[in-house]
């Protein structure tokens, strides 16, 4: 830890941008970092706090910049206030301000935040924004941002116009034996999406092939343009879809139509897309971006402990039977009745009113 935290306050006591950055690079598969910007009430000093979770290690680093000036004691001192380390398992427990994600300098995605939806855009074009490590780190750094942040109620990931995500980086993997990925488990962060509460909606145009269309699948629901393609073309390259293609697929399309296109490659438009159930609907290439906007919107303004019960409840159909899942979803459903928000909706409908929910 000593290395890490020599470089950590090199890094923040020149620049908090530089700080971010490092933290984003420093990253290794088993971690989340949690990246946030807090001002005091006289927005003076501020306040920057990287959270590096470890869950294989089950503890947290958090380390606190209380003033901008450099330290005048050593990391490792008793008396420092530069650096605390909580053993604990889980993320940090005070309540997170506004995300510090949305301001971050990323170098192969863009991130901003339009009311209360959060927008993030795969952004490495000159590969088709193939799939490479970095991007999935930074990735799930600032989707776990979001999620962290109380303002945001839904976040949508999306791509260019010509492709959500061609695949993973054949540069990156072509070289690796059998030893250095599975020492290594290459993919093993690749599905954190799916540890991120907020719905998260895939708008997908041009290509979503083998790990961009396994990406998509990660999310909760997925909206395309009529130009959109998907597909899991692992199998021309000699190998297997990697990222859960295989486990996913059969349950958006069903067993006949993921093995035809596990085993062909084929792709499917988006319109085949829509009648397979891959995805919730198609709209015109030009207003994709509009359209996924309107629904994140309309999620976003429900009640976001509720919203989240609902999406437990749904995935939790993945891995229960139904019956252990019915009963699943009766203890969210009477679970919601402790919130505030159930009794705002339920006296706003009596009342023939528009419910104004305070995520209470």
């Amino acid at each position: 830890m000593d290395i890490v935290e020599r470089n950590l306050q090199a890094a923040h006591a020149t620049d908090p941008q530089r700080f971010v950055q490092f933290c984003i690079k420093l990253r290794r598969l088993d971690a989340v970092i949690v990246v946030q910007l807090e001002a005091t009430q006289e927005q003076s000093p501020v306040r920057l706090v990287a959270s590096l979770t470890y869950f294989n290690l089950n503890f947290n680093l958090a380390f606190h910049k209380v003033s901008p000036n450099p330290p005048t004691s050593e990391p490792d001192s008793p008396s420092s206030s530069m650096f605390a380390l909580r053993q604990t398992s889980s993320a940090l427990r005070r309540p997170l301000a506004r995300s510090f994600a949305s301001k971050a300098e990323y170098e192969n995605i863009l991130t901003e935040v339009r009311g209360k939806v959060a927008i993030i855009t795969l952004h490495r074009p000159k590969a088709l924004n193939a799939l490479c490590s970095p991007l999935i780190e930074e990735l799930n750094g600032a989707a776990h941002a979001f999620d962290a942040d109380k303002n945001i109620g839904a976040i949508i990931i999306t791509g260019s116009d010509k492709a959500f995500a061609a695949g993973a980086d054949i540069k990156e993997m072509a070289t690796k034996s059998f030893v250095d990925a599975y020492k290594s488990n290459m993919f093993a962060n690749w599905g954190d999406i799916t540890k991120v509460s907020k719905p998260v909606i895939a708008a997908v145009n041009g290509y979503a092939l083998g790990g961009g269309c396994e990406l998509a699948m990660l999310c909760d629901l997925i909206i395309a343009g009529d130009s959109a393609k998907f597909g899991q073309p692992e199998i021309t390259l000699g190998t297997i879809p990697g990222c859960g293609g295989t486990q996913r697929l059969i349950r958006a399309v069903g067993k006949s139509k993921a093995m035809e296109m596990i085993l062909t490659g084929n792709m499917i438009d988006a319109q085949q897309a829509e009648r397979d159930g891959l995805v919730a609907r198609v709209v015109p290439a030009d207003q994709l971006l509009d359209e996924a906007l309107k629904t994140a919107n309309k999620i976003a303004s429900f009640s976001q402990p509720v919203v989240k019960m609902a999406k437990e409840a749904v995935n939790a159909s993945y891995e229960q039977s139904l019956q252990e899942g019915i009963k699943f979803e009766s203890r969210l459903f009477w679970s919601s009745f402790a919130t505030k928000d159930q009794k705002e909706g339920m006296a706003a409908f009596v009342e023939k009113r528009k419910a104004e929910f305070k995520n209470e």
